[in-house]
């Protein structure tokens, strides 16, 4: 039996199949009111169609300065939940689930007047990230703005749960807000959130559990490894991780860097390259991981599912490249397939 077309549940999420599309930016909200348009509901559909059992949706700000670009999507306001709620409806509808990253930018958030960062550090960014090249000097965040944060992830995860997601994904990869205080990197403050380089997304994780039904599963992603030369690896990801379990995840999304431009340590560009890092999850933590980050070749796929090195696995370029990923992926490694009977004739 082969595992990639598996069900399987955490909590009341149930899953037809252990195959995510990993959250992906597409910066398309032309009105830059944050809103999904057209685009967004061919683009989530579409993958539903093709026989994902969890669609993510892309990272999707608490605040309108804590977005990367301007076209990026946001859920600060009860007036973004229709647009929201359409998408979710029609994902349903498809037999599969529907889960959103919801993120602050931090320092990363390019078109800001004024970014935020726990310190007054500025980041660096790949060529591929930014439009700009360089980013801006960040402001460092006072207590009080803390707070503030904390309480927009809080109203957007109920937002979340009000529109019907089966599943929220707090963003603490990448280099964004929360990775930037677990980072010895760029988090260099003398207060409490200084001294724990934890305590920030720990209290992330309590505001948005605070909100959502309690079997409801909360994931977190993380960068498992930093690729600057003052970055943290993975002992310390680890370590943070263990705080964040305690403080209500569910599963760890576990990716690598972002942080900044890779300088002696760099990352693969080889199929399952960050796939040791979610074994280390998953020998550590009795929870679920999801393995991301090149595994598009549905036979690599399957090893990392079947070889028990993840519960889940994440496809990002493949889908893009891709509608029908899953469809296909499943028809190559066991051989049968249900299509939607739309479309039995062609992929069966």
């Amino acid at each position: 039996m082969k595992t990639i077309n598996t069900p399987y549940k955490i909590k009341n999420l149930a899953l037809k199949n252990r195959i995510v599309m990993a959250p992906m930016c597409q910066y398309s909200v032309e009105k830059e009111d944050g809103v999904p348009n057209n685009w967004h509901f061919v683009h989530y559909v579409s993958r539903a169609v093709g026989g994902t059992g969890l669609v993510m949706m892309e990272m999707t700000d608490v605040d309108p300065d804590g977005r990367i670009t301007n076209q990026d999507l946001g859920l600060w306001s009860d007036e973004q939940k229709p647009a929201y709620k359409k998408i979710v409806s029609e994902i349903h509808k498809q037999g599969a689930k529907v889960g959103i990253q919801i993120a602050h930018a931090g320092r990363k958030a390019e078109d800001a007047l004024q970014p935020v960062a726990p310190s007054a550090i500025a980041g660096s960014a790949l060529a591929e990230e930014t439009k700009h090249g360089e980013l801006n000097l960040p402001h460092a965040l006072t207590v009080e703005e803390i707070k503030k944060i904390i309480e927009q992830f809080k109203q957007t995860a109920k937002r979340a749960v009000d529109i019907g997601f089966d599943t929220i994904e707090i963003h603490g990869a990448h280099g964004y807000l929360l990775q930037q205080f677990m980072s010895p990197s760029s988090n260099k403050r003398e207060d409490e959130y200084g001294k724990d380089l934890s305590k920030f997304g720990v209290e992330v994780i309590r505001a948005v559990k605070s909100v959502i039904p309690e079997n409801m599963p909360l994931f977190f992603r993380i960068s498992a490894i930093e690729y600057v030369d003052d970055g943290y690896g993975l002992d310390h990801s680890l370590k943070m991780a263990e705080a964040f379990e305690k403080a209500g995840v569910d599963a760890f999304h576990v990716s690598s860097g972002g942080e900044g431009v890779p300088e002696t340590l760099k990352p693969g560009n080889y199929p399952a390259y960050q796939v040791p890092l979610a074994r280390a999850f998953k020998e550590k933590f009795d929870i679920p991981v999801i393995a991301v980050g090149m595994l598009n070749d549905p036979k690599v796929a399957e090893a990392t599912l079947s070889n028990n090195d993840a519960d889940l696995v994440a496809v990002a370029r493949g889908m893009l490249n891709d509608p029908y990923w899953s469809l296909h992926a499943i028809k190559e490694v066991t051989h049968e397939v249900e299509p939607p009977v739309q479309y039995s004739r062609g992929i069966r």
